[in-house]
């Protein structure tokens, strides 16, 4: 039996600006808009596109879909839409791409990017080369479509390099907002994963990864942090001296406990450290963050 892989499930459109919040209001307004006209008239959209934003709210894990009620927001959905419906906080497009580069099941490549393709600086060939390699491994013997595959690699460097796609209508608003997250960049010779600055990288993005892992509980080694799937080191692009960074400032906070003493190399969360209440205590942060802010302004 193979396993439960997708390619090119974004009908050739990588997540574009205010898509996701229109996406949102939509569903909140009616479940069953995907249902009509693929969504396409509620929206203002083709029906392609119309596909690529059903798509890209499911794998962010803002959506999600029963054949009687239609489409509905999870419970982020619903905090995104309350909190920062206009995504304007970095820190929510940051939660939507620890979604999609872990989602193996819908966003088969982007999983496989970010967990699996080992290489730092590599070529387009290389890249498409490698994904080929592994998305055959991924299907368990599934057929898969090579060009599928390729159009998935093309779609990604697009995605996190934030550029005009070739040969479209320069007044079309085509770049995604994930090229600001700064985890890709291209170079003379082919392209290279990044460690994002890391003032614009929330340390909370590091606690939410760390409260999905399996086990964490019980701690872990700091070293596997940077490797294990689905981690921080992984899905964020972080080297050990970012990556430590990160977790200084969530020990600060109460929110990790490091033990670097005696040779051990540990960080362990508190207990009853759930993902969905990290980023509910995230938003509450920023909330007041800006509402003092605001205040300063006002004086």
């Amino acid at each position: 039996m193979g396993h439960a892989v997708r390619f090119k499930g974004h009908e050739s459109f990588v997540l574009r600006e205010g898509w996701l919040e229109k996406g949102l209001r939509e569903v909140k307004q009616n479940p069953r808009v995907f249902f009509e006209n693929y969504g396409a008239d509620a929206l203002g959209v083709g029906p392609n596109m119309a596909k690529a934003i059903r798509y890209w709210l499911k794998c962010g894990g803002l959506t999600r879909e029963n054949p009687r009620i239609g489409a509905e927001l999870t419970e982020l959905g619903e905090l995104m839409l309350q909190e920062d419906p206009y995504f304007e906080d970095i820190g929510s497009l940051w939660i939507v791409h620890c979604n999609i580069a872990r989602n193996r099941e819908q966003a088969t490549a982007w999983q496989m990017f970010f967990n699996e393709f080992e290489y730092e600086e590599f070529t387009r060939e290389e890249l498409e080369d490698a994904m080929q390699k592994l998305a055959a491994q991924a299907a368990g013997g599934q057929s898969v479509s090579p060009r599928s595959v390729k159009d998935d690699c093309g779609a990604i460097l697009h995605m996190y390099l934030g550029k005009r796609q070739e040969n479209r209508d320069p007044e079309e608003k085509n770049i995604s907002p994930f090229g600001s997250l700064g985890l890709l960049k291209e170079t003379g010779d082919g392209y290279v994963k990044e460690q994002p600055m890391l003032h614009r990288l929330p340390a909370e993005m590091v606690l939410y990864l760390m409260a999905e892992l399996p086990d964490i509980n019980r701690g872990i080694h700091i070293e596997e942090l940077l490797t294990v799937p689905g981690g921080p080191g992984r899905i964020l692009n972080l080297k050990r001296t970012g990556l430590m960074e990160q977790l200084e400032q969530l020990e600060q906070k109460e929110k990790v406990i490091l033990n670097q003493t005696a040779g051990l190399d540990m960080a362990y969360l508190p207990q009853q450290t759930e993902p969905k209440m990290v980023l509910r205590q995230y938003y509450e942060s920023q909330s007041v963050h800006n509402g003092h802010a605001a205040r300063r302004t006002g004086d």
